[in-house]
């Protein structure tokens, strides 16, 4: 846990691992740490334009983390070319490091994936992948930082 608070000309840190787990940041704390598009996919839930992130076609081996956190959330070995715009996923390294909300937005109904480690938004799920799991996770770009092995 770090609860760091300065005054004078220096910056306030106010990161909080909570008991649970979640890490938590004041917004001007994540708007300095994530670039812009960083910012507006994981804390403001928005959507890269299809087929222009960084890792939409990218094949190299390694572990996709996540660019809020640093949480471990896919492995390349699971990713797949599903043709929608988006890295694809099989399946997260760890089912505990992703969670799944209800999404009502946009006048469709889907499953929502977040980071369970600082709820950034991440992507999407759906039922329509390929075996053994038949699901595609959907995830932008901007929400993953890969480690290449």
């Amino acid at each position: 846990m770090s609860d760091a608070k300065t005054t004078a000309k220096t910056t306030v840190k106010t990161t909080v691992e909570t008991t649970s787990g979640k890490l938590e940041k004041s917004e001007a704390e994540w708007r300095r740490e994530l670039t812009p598009m960083q910012y507006a996919v994981l804390r403001e839930k928005a959507t890269e334009r299809p087929f222009s992130g960084e890792y939409e076609h990218d094949h190299r081996p390694g572990t996709y983390t996540c660019a809020g956190c640093g949480q471990t959330l896919f492995e390349s070995d699971a990713k797949f070319d599903s043709g929608c715009g988006w890295p694809s996923f099989t399946r997260p390294a760890a089912e505990s490091h992703v969670d799944e909300e209800r999404d009502v937005s946009h006048g469709m109904i889907r499953t929502e994936v977040l980071c369970s480690k600082c709820s950034g938004h991440l992507g999407h799920v759906f039922n329509d992948g390929p075996g053994p799991t038949g699901l595609r996770y959907c995830i932008n770009s901007a929400a993953l930082k890969l480690k290449p092995r």
